[in-house]
């Protein structure tokens, strides 16, 4: 693949995954009442509508100030992420490595829309409603901007089953959090990195062109 399709590559991803999580996230909260669940595999998978005031799988930073910190964080992350992706690009790194980025950078910045923007743009979610646009509502705008809630909607409901030797955790869901497709990405592009880093690390950058030329 030529350099200068490798940019376009990570490009296009980042466009799919941002796409793909505002979509969902949309149409959840417009059509789910807060915390509304719909089973869709029974005991494995369920569609169920919180929003969270903090980081990845409902972790969060206390107050007003956290949220405006876990904000700028994420705003700085994502701009330095894009200038070194943009860069390791045209210099002949490793695809999958720059398609790992490319996860990690659209589910940040997934994440960052709902912060800035969905406080502004919808009202507050009911438990009895579904939720809708601000400008429909009564209620007006939740939250200033850069302080609004991440949607989330993806629940695993796998249990540890009843035989398992820790007495605490046997008919406990294995992983209680509930997440979003952004979440899901990040968590992709890290584990990908994570796995496949001695191999991507041992490949060493093609050479310049005039560096061939000159050896010639």
């Amino acid at each position: 693949m030529n350099s200068d399709t490798r940019p376009a590559l990570a490009a296009w991803i980042v466009a799919a995954v941002l796409v793909l999580d505002q979509a969902v996230k949309v149409g959840i909260k417009l059509s789910f009442a807060l915390a509304e669940r719909v089973t869709w595999i029974p005991g494995v998978f369920d569609i169920q509508f919180i929003e969270n005031d903090g980081m990845a799988f409902g972790w969060a930073l206390p107050g007003a100030a956290g949220k405006y910190v876990l904000t700028a964080f994420r705003i700085v992350a994502v701009v330095l992420l894009s200038v070194h992706l943009s860069r390791i690009s045209r210099t002949g790194s490793p695809r999958g490595f720059r398609q790992a980025l490319a996860l990690i950078l659209a589910g940040a910045a997934g994440n960052i829309l709902d912060s800035v923007f969905y406080g502004k743009l919808f009202s507050r979610s009911s438990f009895a409603l579904p939720g809708d646009w601000a400008w429909r509502s009564e209620w007006g705008s939740y939250a200033p901007w850069f302080r609004g809630n991440v949607v989330d909607m993806l629940h695993i409901t796998v249990q540890w089953p009843s035989w398992w030797p820790i007495d605490s955790w046997a008919g406990t869901e294995i992983f209680p959090p509930i997440f979003n497709i952004a979440d899901v990405a990040i968590t992709c592009g890290v584990a990908w990195i994570i796995l496949k880093q001695k191999r991507w690390l041992g490949q060493a950058p093609p050479p310049s062109p005039r560096v061939s030329e000159s050896a010639q």
